[in-house]
């Protein structure tokens, strides 16, 4: 039943609804180098000086294109165990801790969370300290700042591999896939990657900018939300954690650098500049057949919008149904990730994406514009997604697909989805407890065993 979590993703969402239409006629820039480390000795400042390189230099090796070797030299790197004390309220909810920006901003708040994330993650592992790690945000107002000091902690820990996309923007099923497929070389099926975590930067569809929200979740070795189990250990250390380690003197890493583009951290730990889009797409081409797509896409009368809503499926949506699937740029708005949403609360539903509802001659309830004489003026195909790309809203031309509803759809369509029918049909499917029992329905109807469980995908995850 995992299965139906890949179509958590509006591209995705997308995907199955054009194979169902087919059948019938989705960065301390420290250290660096080798040098002489000294004993462990208190600062002034209370910190406890662990590891000191001096002399470093930093390895910057861009491969796209087979480019020369780039050297800079960099400031002295310093890790250091700095003393902190409890910061209270850092329970996880159903998906990761969202809080106030300005409380993610807060001394020690990010050091303390992460600290306590890594902590949990290397007891999970039988107590060894993980190997690689994804580290991506949804964009939002506070993405960049958080990523470099989470490569900081990442580093100081003595993890080795530090992956994170190219502007340190990823949806979260992207993440997901890229703990699952990716290898050394960038490339892997599925089952193959190495990564053993994500850590995912956003608080989903909540509004970002100053004042607003930001949130940190993880995903665990099969790309899979944390479990309960997971989140409460955490939560247990944060009430607990007394110190953390983190590399000092240190620059910045270029988030903007060619993907390929490494930092040497310090001698043991080394941040790669990744493709956002790789393996997400490899996982798309997996599950579906991009050449009918393609084809029905270029029909005659076939037009479709998709709304990015401003969040981090906006550059996948490009990447996807542009450039792989050739529809037109019109098909496309407000995919360009802004770390405010554009002032908008990206939340794929009927009042935040009012404009897309207009455009598929949508009433706010969702009802038929009556004022809409001709319907084949209208797109076929609507859809959005939310800040991280995980929740979807779709539309047809004069009418809403609620998000039960579409699930349902998928269901009874399996057979048009190439990923389920060569797996000879689905395991089972699921829901949360709050929404329709439309997906019930055909899943009893079909033969499939269906599970409902409480609000969260972590919940999801324990299927």
């Amino acid at each position: 039943c995992t299965t139906t979590m890949k179509f958590t993703t509006a591209t995705t969402a997308i995907a199955a609804a054009l194979l169902a239409a087919t059948s019938s006629e989705a960065f301390a820039r420290p250290s660096l180098g080798t040098s002489s480390r000294s004993s462990s000795s208190p600062s002034s400042s209370g910190r406890e000086v662990v590891n000191n390189y001096n002399d470093a230099i930093l390895r910057s090796i861009s491969r796209r294109g087979g480019g020369a070797l780039n050297m800079s030299t960099v400031d002295e790197g310093v890790v250091a165990v700095v003393p902190t004390t409890v910061i209270e309220g850092m329970r996880p909810g159903t998906s990761g801790l969202r809080k106030k920006v300005e409380v993610w901003m807060g001394e020690n708040y990010v050091e303390n969370f992460i600290q306590s994330l890594i902590d949990t993650a290397v007891d999970a592992n039988g107590g060894k300290m993980l190997d690689t790690i994804v580290v991506a945000g949804d964009g939002r107002y506070y993405n960049t700042e958080a990523i470099q000091t989470i490569a900081r902690l990442l580093a100081a820990n003595g993890i080795k591999n530090i992956w994170i996309p190219q502007s340190g923007i990823m949806s979260t099923p992207a993440v997901s896939a890229v703990i699952r497929r990716r290898t050394s070389d960038g490339t892997g099926n599925d089952g193959d990657g190495v990564a053993q975590g994500g850590i995912v930067l956003t608080a989903s569809h909540n509004p970002g900018g100053p004042g607003e929200d930001f949130g940190i979740k993880y995903n665990e070795g099969l790309g899979q939300p944390a479990g309960e189990e997971f989140t409460e250990t955490l939560y247990e250390k944060t009430l607990k954690l007394s110190k953390y380690k983190t590399l000092e003197k240190s620059e910045d890493i270029d988030l903007d650098a060619p993907a390929g583009t490494e930092y040497q951290l310090t001698p043991t730990s080394t941040v790669t500049i990744i493709d956002p889009y790789q393996n997400y797409l490899d996982a798309l081409k997996s599950c579906f057949d991009f050449e009918g797509l393609k084809e029905f896409g270029a029909r005659e009368g076939f037009s479709m919008v998709f709304d990015g809503m401003h969040g981090a499926g906006g550059p996948f949506a490009k990447r996807v149904l542009l450039e792989e699937l050739g529809l037109p740029a019109s098909s496309l708005m407000r995919c360009d990730p802004l770390s405010d949403f554009g002032g908008c609360h990206p939340d794929p539903n009927l009042t935040y994406a009012s404009e897309l509802v207009k455009k598929m001659g949508l009433l706010p309830d969702g009802g038929a514009d009556p004022s809409v004489d001709d319907v084949s003026t209208i797109p076929a195909l609507g859809a959005a997604n939310d800040g991280d790309g995980d929740r979807n809203l779709i539309a047809g031309a004069g009418f809403f697909v609620t998000p039960s509803d579409s699930m349902a759809l998928i269901c009874d369509n399996w057979e048009s989805i190439p990923q389920f029918a060569s797996k000879g049909g689905l395991n089972g499917v699921a829901r949360s407890m709050p929404s329709s029992a439309a997906l019930d329905v055909v899943a009893e109807a079909r033969g499939i065993p269906c599970f409902v469980t409480p609000t969260g995908w972590k919940f999801f995850g324990n299927l």
